[in-house]
């Protein structure tokens, strides 16, 4: 089976910053300016060290665009790149449909290593002409055509290779990045690719999700307060569960922003970044809340990189806290919650089986993956 691979090399760079995606030139210069380091490569990287581990072979030849288009991430991972496109510098999407364009006559599986932008391009440049499977490598990934994390994107092209997997047509959908950033949350369907049907491993599109149960809701702001206590901070990670729980304490926070509340339910801090947060929560006792993305169960890795494993391992695995209506864990049909952080070994130490705060005194206890 022949591979391909093209990598967006700043795909997610406004993740950890809090710049809600990486679209722009703009965006990736403020981007930088805070201090954000590309890490495209690098997962591009580790979903080809599974796939050769899996297929055992050393001498695996991986078709891809040269440098940090490809060719880096195929050599870090112990392969041979066979460079087909020569992009310019720095790279742009156009470099992303030229280098797909050439690839996908020439593959079986073309990977590609980027975020809901990343496959808009792909889109355009094959449609449904070859079979696709996305490393998770950007913001936000509501798309339907993106591995559950690197290593499972890997895993799933070792699978597609052994024969016996059906494909699917998968939704690509972005959000208008502009938009988010003022606040207005507006979802679109470009159209859809051809990926691996492996369920958990390919990861499901996002759904909307309503909240129903205002009483819910109340009850799991109640439940947290008590928790926070008087002199603690409540984070808040993005979404409209957790949005309502802050209205119910009186706090107005953005819908797509990590938000910081006080004892006393004054908005801290609004749409912070990682490295605000953990100055933060290294400073004051804190407890972290988030809620699973609808239709895909996501937790941590998909739009809140902000909370991320240095935050995470300061607040403690006891003060993090799953929040969910009952209605919106029934949506997710049985599947597991899934974790994406980037730090492997925090991925493992947060598996198993989480309670899910659902109401005052109510949860549900639910895998994650």
């Amino acid at each position: 089976m022949r591979f391909g691979l093209v990598v967006n090399p700043v795909a997610g760079l406004g993740g950890r910053v809090g710049l809600k995606g990486s679209d722009g030139a703009a965006v990736q210069e403020k981007a930088r300016a805070l201090g954000a380091t590309p890490r495209a490569s690098e997962r591009a990287a580790l979903a080809l060290s599974e796939l050769r581990s899996r297929l055992g072979g050393d001498e695996l030849t991986v078709l891809t665009a040269a440098g940090a288009m490809g060719a880096d991430a195929v050599a870090a991972a112990g392969l041979v790149p066979d460079v087909r496109y020569e992009p310019g510098d720095p790279t742009t999407p156009a470099d992303t449909v030229r280098a797909a364009t050439a690839l996908a006559p020439q593959v079986d599986l073309l990977l590609f290593a980027g975020g809901d932008g990343t496959a808009r391009d792909v889109l355009d440049a094959v449609g449904l002409t070859v079979p696709v499977l996305g490393v998770p490598t950007g913001v936000k990934m509501h798309s339907a055509v993106f591995g559950a994390t690197p290593r499972a994107a890997g895993e799933a092209a070792a699978l597609m290779a052994a024969g016996g997997v059906r494909l699917r047509e998968a939704e690509v959908m972005d959000l208008d990045e502009d938009a988010v950033r003022t606040g207005r949350v507006s979802a679109r369907l470009y159209g859809h690719l051809r990926v691996p049907d492996i369920p958990v491993r390919v990861q499901q599109r996002k759904m909307g999700s309503s909240i129903t149960d205002p009483s819910a809701v109340s009850g799991i702001a109640a439940e947290l307060a008590a928790r926070q206590g008087p002199s603690g901070l409540l984070v808040l990670g993005p979404g409209g569960t957790t949005r309502a729980i802050a209205a119910a304490l009186g706090a107005d926070v953005p819908v797509m922003g990590v938000n910081v509340l006080t004892g006393d339910r004054r908005v801290a801090a609004a749409d912070v970044s990682a490295a605000e947060l953990e100055a933060l929560v290294r400073a004051s006792p804190a407890w972290i809340a988030v809620t699973p993305i609808g239709g895909q169960g996501f937790l941590l890795g998909r739009g809140n990189q902000q909370i991320s494993p240095a935050v995470l391992r300061a607040v403690g695995r006891d003060r993090f806290v799953v929040v969910a209506t009952e209605a919106k864990l029934a949506s997710l049909g049985g599947r597991p919650l899934l974790v994406d952080t980037g730090d492997e070994d925090l991925d493992h130490e947060l598996r198993g089986y989480l309670p899910v705060l659902t109401g005052h005194g109510k949860f549900a206890m639910y895998p994650v993956r």
